[in-house]
C-alpha cells in the first residue's frame, strides 16, 4: 500500500460567519491512523497514483476546485467482497483514516453537518464526524443513499430501522466561540469527499 498525505493548508483558518461555514476536503489540517487506509487527493495528477487500488475513474472535473479526496486503496465495492472490520470498514468513529480540520467559530451552538460527496455503489457511502478529539452519537454513520454517480450533499444518519438515513439527526454542538478541531474518519472505504459544511439551518447547501 501507498501511503499520501495530502494536505492544501490554508494560510487562514475557515471562519464561521452568521452560522454557516463551508471547508474543502482536501484542506486538512493533519491525517492519522492512515497505516491501513489513506485519505487521497485526486486532482488532474491522478494518472501518477496506479499504484494505489482504485476500481473507479477520477471524478474530478466536477468536483469543486478540481480535486477531492477519497479513501484508499478500495477493496469492497460491492455486498459480495470481502469485509474486514477496522481495515476497509469501521463502525467505530476514529478508528482509521481521521483527517483534521482547525475551524474558527463565532458562533457557538448545534450545528448540523453537510457533506457533499460522490457514491457509486452501496459500500463507498459512509463517513464518520467528530469534535475536538470526541466522537459523539450524533456524528456517527453519515449515509448517502440518494444521487447515485454524482456528487451529492447529504446530512442523514444510517439508523437500525432506516438504512438509508434520518434527517437532522447529524450535528455537532459546539460549546464556545473560538477555534475547534473538525475530524471525519472513514467508515466505508472508496468514499469520496469534496466539501462539507456546518450550518445552524438545517438546509442542504
Amino acid at each position: 500500500m501507498v501511503s499520501i498525505l495530502s494536505s492544501r493548508c490554508q494560510l487562514a483558518l475557515p471562519t464561521e460567519q452568521d452560522g454557516f461555514l463551508m471547508v474543502e476536503a482536501e484542506a486538512f489540517t493533519t491525517q492519522h491512523a492512515n497505516s491501513r487506509r489513506s485519505w487521497v487527493t485526486i486532482d488532474d495528477s491522478y494518472e501518477a497514483l496506479k499504484e494505489i487500488v482504485d476500481p473507479d475513474t477520477a471524478h474530478f472535473v466536477t468536483a469543486s476546485g478540481g480535486s477531492y479526496i477519497k479513501a484508499l486503496p478500495d477493496t469492497r465495492v460491492t455486498h459480495d467482497d470481502s469485509l474486514a472490520h477496522g481495515v476497509n470498514f469501521s463502525n467505530i468513529p476514529g478508528e482509521v483514516a481521521v483527517l483534521d480540520y482547525k475551524v474558527r467559530i463565532q458562533n457557538p451552538g448545534r450545528y448540523f453537518v453537510w457533506v457533499s460527496a460522490y457514491s457509486s455503489g452501496t459500500e463507498d457511502n459512509g463517513i464518520h464526524v467528530g469534535i475536538d478529539g470526541s466522537w459523539p452519537e450524533s456524528g456517527q454513520r453519515m449515509q448517502w443513499c440518494e444521487g447515485k454517480n454524482s456528487l451529492h450533499w447529504e446530512s442523514k444518519q444510517r439508523t437500525k430501522e432506516v438504512h438509508c438515513g434520518v434527517e437532522k439527526l447529524i450535528y455537532l454542538d459546539v460549546p464556545t466561540a473560538g477555534i475547534h478541531t473538525i475530524s471525519f474518519s472513514m467508515r466505508e472505504d472508496g468514499f469520496e469527499f469534496d466539501r462539507f459544511v456546518l450550518s445552524k439551518e438545517y438546509r442542504s447547501p
